[in-house]
């Protein structure tokens, strides 16, 4: 579990670090956490 943590902590590392905004969106954080809507598809 730990390691799966860390490898979504660090997709969300790259993420900020890439972003032009200062915070990255709660839109965007859960693209790239692969949230899945509550409904159980994702928009792709």
């Amino acid at each position: 579990m730990a390691l799966i943590e860390i490898d979504l902590y660090g997709d969300l590392m790259i993420a900020a670090s890439s972003a032009d905004e200062d915070r990255l969106s709660a839109d965007r954080i859960d693209e790239v956490l692969r949230v899945v809507p509550a409904g159980g598809k994702r928009e792709d």
